[in-house]
């Protein structure tokens, strides 16, 4: 059998760590298979980040850097107290400036002005919540929450690319030997669509389910890239509410280039 096109589908990657990825930026004469790989898996966030922004100003620079330090303190405190994972808690160096603002049009300088940042992290929102509930906010003391996290994105995202790998040797097997034709290597991966000209560019690529009925309905997952969406916890909840953070879903896309040829 002589191939005269690209056959082309969807199929999952091979496992290698992102900086070993060529990026597919153009396509063999030879004959070829070029397949696309997607893997996704929801996990709910286990660190609820909070954020701490200290900043005082007096004519005095002294005077302003104690009281940082008073309330540098005091949060440190209460980070201890309710729980915050002790890895996650952090204290950015004193920064000192000028401060000034303008009156009539005119800069007034109003002293220095001393701030500190600080930083850490909780288990569960219900602690975030009670650090939240005892902490006396001020124009001294600005907080907010940041965007939750998943502690175990590393291993997560290397599961994944694990059963992106297997995945991906038995449906490009599976559409080579539909066609009966034999992979002899491959030309490329990467987490970058190629650059290719018949038409498929990224976005446009069929989906699992239509890879499925395309060869014997495998049961890959079909896709690989590392992304993530994620829903913020509310920076102040409402008397008797429990902050809440929706799951996070990471999703592969990668792209694979097997040479093949005719199988007789």
């Amino acid at each position: 059998m002589k191939f005269s096109r690209m056959l082309l589908w969807s199929a999952l990657l091979v496992a290698v760590v992102p900086q070993a990825w060529a990026q597919a930026n153009s396509v063999p004469s030879q004959p070829h298979l070029l397949v696309k790989g997607d893997a996704s898996r929801k996990v709910m966030p286990d660190r609820f980040v909070v954020k701490v922004a200290l900043e005082s100003v007096d004519m005095q620079t002294d005077i302003a850097r104690r009281k940082v330090q008073v309330n540098a303190e005091r949060i440190a405190a209460l980070f201890a107290t309710h729980g915050a994972i002790a890895e996650t808690v952090r204290m950015d160096n004193l920064s000192i400036a000028p401060s000034t603002r303008y009156k009539n049009d005119e800069e007034v300088f109003q002293g220095t002005a001393v701030s500190r940042d600080m930083e850490g992290a909780f288990e569960t929102p219900e602690r975030l919540q009670a650090f939240l509930a005892e902490l006396k906010a001020s124009s001294e003391v600005q907080v907010r929450t940041a965007t939750p996290v998943y502690s175990g994105e590393a291993r997560l995202r290397a599961e994944l690319k694990a059963e992106a790998a297997a995945q991906t040797r038995t449906s490009a097997k599976g559409l080579a030997d539909a066609y009966g034709a034999k992979i002899i290597g491959l030309y490329t991966i990467s987490d970058v669509a190629p650059s290719f000209a018949y038409g498929v560019q990224a976005g446009s690529w069929p989906s699992a389910n239509g890879a499925r009925d395309f060869y014997e309905r495998g049961d890959s997952l079909d896709r690989v890239q590392v992304s993530g969406s994620r829903v913020a916890v509310s920076p102040l909840p409402a008397p008797g509410e429990l902050l809440t953070a929706a799951p996070i879903t990471y999703t592969e896309n990668v792209y694979a280039i097997f040479l093949i040829s005719d199988g007789n």
